[in-house]
């Protein structure tokens, strides 16, 4: 069994048939969906759509396009509190993007910090966006948890399409490292290679649906159902068996984010 560690169930491209979305992806051996929040202002409705589906996971954060908007409401104590609902297994997704530069930096910076506070409060671990910010990205969690992540701070860069010294570097921090369809994607060679240096041990999948659906789908709505030819592809990546590629980040994930352990479709065998 495969879990997406991370999609976007609440958007409007799953509204009409969520469940429909849910079966099918557990029809192809995906039994568990981390649905990632993006706004404070949703958490709400999210957490709604974990409730109602067993198979589904949210998280509380603001991602760094909304970092702006959201601003205002983005308190350590708001995103604490709101981590407190029984189906939230992490923080996020927060970080930094300055390729789009939707959401002004000094914003984005400081929304970044007040998610990484929030982890180190819970506990729970941080689910990165980084995309042209490297360098400030590991300066903020540096700063934040301490130069060597003396606070234990624990996380994942999410989506990853950086540098190998950003995989390097992250990996040295203690977080982990999620790759999306673009693995899969024939130009991605440089990406497959930073994937080869990742420790199985430190290795999540996911879609980001419904954006990058990965080959042989690419151009499509991506759908959770869809994790699975990303890990297909990364177990070829990696020289190992799928069904150990499988097993390995589905323990990944066990272990990174709360409550996830002991749920899903084995547990329940």
């Amino acid at each position: 069994m495969l879990i997406d560690s991370h999609c976007h169930l609440d958007f409007d491209v799953f509204e009409a048939e969520r469940a429909a979305f849910v079966a099918r992806a557990v029809a192809a051996g995906v039994d568990r969906m981390v649905s990632i929040n993006t706004r404070l202002s949703t958490f709400d409705r999210l957490a709604a759509i974990a409730e109602a589906h067993p198979e589904v996971w949210c998280t509380v954060g603001i991602h760094p396009h909304q970092a702006g908007e959201e601003f205002d409401g983005c308190s350590v104590e708001r995103i604490v509190a709101l981590s407190r609902h029984p189906r939230v297994v992490a923080i996020g997704e927060s970080g930094l993007d300055y390729f789009y530069d939707k959401s002004p930096r000094d914003l984005q910076q400081e929304s970044f910090r007040r998610h990484v506070r929030a982890c180190l409060e819970t506990g729970l671990a941080l689910v990165v966006h980084t995309r042209d910010a490297e360098a400030d990205t590991m300066a903020i969690l540096r700063e934040e948890a301490g130069r060597g992540n003396e606070a234990g701070l624990r996380g994942v860069l999410h989506c990853f399409t950086g540098s190998r010294a950003l995989a390097e570097d992250a990996l040295a921090f203690g977080f982990h490292v999620s790759f999306s369809g673009i693995l899969t994607f024939k130009k991605s060679e440089d990406l497959r290679a930073v994937a080869r240096i990742v420790p199985l041990d430190r290795l999540l999948v996911e879609t980001d649906a419904p954006y990058l659906a990965p080959e042989p789908l690419r151009g499509k709505s991506n759908e959770p159902a869809y994790v699975a030819h990303t890990a297909r592809r990364l177990a070829e990546v990696k020289g190992v068996a799928f069904e150990a590629l499988a097993a390995a980040t589905t323990a990944n994930v066990e272990r990174l984010f709360r409550g996830m352990a002991g749920t899903g479709a084995r547990a329940a065998a």
